[in-house]
């Protein structure tokens, strides 16, 4: 693997190298939290290559929390595997902490810790306090120091009354719970999270999703979280990645993500919309969730400023009463329908990907 690449002239006006043009330090290989250039994998040969990490590349500061999304067989999983040393990589860097993992991996993975889905990422004959203070103990720390840390975390996922019992006999989402605080039970500065709230209620998902939220501001962690939940992601990630068929086809914020949408949803309320005329809207506008409420029909549609109008004129003139109009902002989970529903545009002619 090689460093960063620079092409600088120190004789031009603009700023000074590795600073941005309003004199920040600029987000090199060497000063983020997570660096991977050009990863790409192929598994098998001839017919049957398929090419799961097709050249992806991106970036991520310290204390910055990156959901990573995709559709099954878009690569996720083959990617955190890549960056973690758990698959090689036919090529590619991969820097932690500005450290070459192929280079120096026991110094790359030092503050490094990862709770994968599929994966028992605890010892089930230990308790649950026991699995804490053991992968606190080998990330290099004294686990004794660390007590209050450890109670904490018990304390905030809800299993402080299950210190003392054997993981094994907990619940699917307790297990989920002691995992989770397993990876933070030590000195981490950056975690990666596969599918963090699987086998979890929607109480403690809540929960889980205010902790994570807490903890990377109280302790500047640097969070890689991948999940289907669209919720946590929405909730806890600063930006999203999302992947198609091995490659990267969105790289940008949530905000911006939502901002996007070239259309609005809205909820109407309609007084005196038969059946017939209901049909030809249905069909005209692609309604959705229709509800019928004591005389009343409410509907949701997704419709640019032009439709909506005409939306509006069409229920006029087939003299239906507007009982209210809401505005129902855009979710992530749409934004990722939208983006990945054209896979073949936007992944440009990628190879089709497969997780293995």
């Amino acid at each position: 693997m090689s460093g960063s690449r620079h092409n600088v002239d120190h004789a031009s006006d603009g700023p000074p190298p590795d600073t941005t043009t309003d004199g920040e330090q600029a987000l090199t290989p060497e000063t983020a939290a997570l660096s991977v250039d050009g990863l790409s994998k192929t598994f098998g040969s001839g017919e049957d290559k398929v090419t799961a990490v097709d050249d992806v590349s991106f970036t991520v500061e310290p204390g910055e929390v990156v959901g990573l999304l995709g559709p099954n067989g878009a690569g996720k999983t083959t990617t955190i595997k890549s960056i973690l040393g758990l698959v090689l990589p036919d090529e590619g860097d991969v820097r932690i902490q500005g450290v070459d993992v192929a280079d120096r991996p026991r110094r790359a993975y030092e503050h490094v810790d990862a709770m994968l889905e599929g994966a028992r990422n605890d010892y089930w004959r230990l308790t649950v306090r026991e699995n804490l203070r053991y992968f606190a103990a080998i990330r290099g720390n004294d686990p004794d120091t660390l007590d209050d840390r450890h109670t904490e975390l018990l304390e905030a996922f809800d299993i402080a009354e299950e210190a003392d019992t054997e993981v094994r006999d907990l619940s699917r989402g307790m297990k989920q719970k002691v995992s989770l605080a397993s990876v933070l039970a030590g000195d981490v500065s950056v975690a990666f999270l596969d599918e963090p709230t699987l086998g979890l209620d929607v109480e403690s998902s809540l929960t889980l999703q205010r902790e994570l939220v807490r903890l990377v501001e109280e302790r500047e962690l640097t969070l890689f979280v991948s999940s289907h939940d669209m919720d946590v992601i929405e909730a806890v990630c600063d930006r999203v990645i999302i992947m198609n068929q091995g490659r990267i086809v969105v790289d940008d914020t949530v905000a911006n993500l939502l901002d996007g949408f070239e259309t609005t949803g809205y909820r109407i309320t309609a007084r005196g919309l038969d059946e017939p005329t209901l049909a030809d809207l249905q069909d005209r506008f692609e309604l959705s969730a229709v509800e019928r409420l004591d005389g009343r029909v409410r509907f949701e549609v997704a419709a640019d400023s032009a439709t909506f109008y005409r939306l509006t004129d069409a229920l006029e003139a087939a003299d239906v009463e507007l009982g209210g109009v809401e505005t129902v902002q855009p979710d992530l989970a749409e934004a990722f329908l939208e983006v990945t529903g054209n896979g073949d545009s936007l992944a440009n002619g990628a190879t089709g990907g497969t997780d293995q």
